[in-house]
């Protein structure tokens, strides 16, 4: 199914902030059955290992065999690695190498530098993607992702495509700036930011770094209305948050988005050209869950912006905005179809 892309950013991903309910066709004929439940642990996610990455000592899963398809999965906020744990059982399983790295600012990735700046700029994310890859000896590899996540290798599909196979992307095309970002959006669009215009006050940051499990909560149980999680598979992810540099780099990416915090100067040439809205010619595969109360594009708003091989995928049975942990059979599948050529 082709539709049309669009962008977790206030300039477009605000003003659909409840996505429209589609049948996922390609999931029926597969048999899957994308049911919103909690998830177990999976061997491997506790032998994390660490590397130095460019600025970072990033903590990261690698499973699956060494000469395997590659394929690099990005968590969003407030999840972790574990919403890639089922994904990267059945990939693994499949032959695929799989690597799930801790964000910035999460879990056991640390600044090789104590004096560096705690920035939370979307290129930087996607520049800690490409450093990892070169700590890896990855030249190429299938990327995933959605939140943060999918954000982030959207720019390294758009402005890397040489670093990316093919492409997966949770609620699309979500590449922007904080130029378009200061455009006013109807109230209810406003609303469902809430906590971006927080986050914006030092009364949010510190309110967040009081209550960043309670905050995540929250955000789970919003975005992803139907998803009965249990507590215990909060746990394992809201471990991540302990990480010292979290509550620095969230504030920041945030109020980076509505210009309201500077990044780096060395990177205004990168952030000029995502600005443009660069199109993504690498063959992909966007998702969007049917039940995603997070605040997000319509499918049909973003496809043009994929100029390749294309289809969009909306998962039914009450999936919400942690799509690969709710429906990890379908997102799986998404990238074995992408392997596929």
């Amino acid at each position: 199914m082709r539709t049309s892309p669009g962008c977790d950013t206030p300039d477009t991903g605000r003003r659909r902030f409840i996505g429209r309910t589609v049948a996922m066709a390609a999931v029926a004929e597969l048999g899957m059955s994308p049911v919103a439940r909690a998830q177990a642990p999976t061997a491997g996610f506790d032998q994390v290992r660490q590397i130095r990455a460019g600025s970072l000592s990033i903590g990261y899963v690698d499973a699956g065999p060494k000469d395997g398809p590659p394929v690099i999965l990005l968590h969003g906020w407030p999840y972790d690695i574990h919403s890639y744990a089922e994904v990267t059982e059945i990939l693994a399983a499949r032959g695929f190498r799989v690597v799930v790295p801790f964000l910035r600012g999460y879990g056991s990735t640390r600044f090789l530098d104590d004096a560096a700046p705690r920035n939370g700029q979307q290129t930087v994310l996607a520049l800690d993607v490409l450093a990892l890859m070169d700590a890896l000896a990855i030249p190429s590899a299938i990327i995933g992702g959605y939140d943060w996540g999918a954000r982030t290798a959207d720019i390294v599909a758009a402005l890397y495509p040489a670093r990316c196979a093919a492409l997966v992307s949770v609620s699309g095309y979500l590449i922007g700036s904080p130029a378009a970002n200061r455009r006013p959006l109807p109230p209810a669009a406003e609303l469902a930011w809430w906590y971006q215009f927080y986050f914006a006050t030092e009364r949010g940051r510190t309110g967040y770094a009081a209550n960043t499990s309670d905050f995540a909560r929250l955000i789970w149980r919003t975005a992803s209305p139907r998803w009965n999680f249990d507590e215990a598979t909060f746990a394992r992810s809201a471990a991540a948050f302990d990480n010292p540099d979290h509550v620095a780099i969230v504030i920041h990416n945030y109020r980076w988005r509505l210009g309201l915090a500077e990044g780096e100067p060395q990177y205004d040439a990168i952030e000029q050209a995502l600005a443009a809205g660069p199109v993504i010619a690498v063959p992909t595969i966007t998702m969007e869950g049917d039940a995603n109360g997070a605040p997000h594009p319509r499918p049909e708003d973003y496809a043009a912006k994929f100029t390749g091989r294309y289809e969009h995928r909306t998962v039914g049975g009450g999936v919400g905005h942690n799509l690969p942990q709710e429906a990890p059979q379908a997102f799986a599948q998404a990238v074995i179809d992408l392997s596929h050529g």
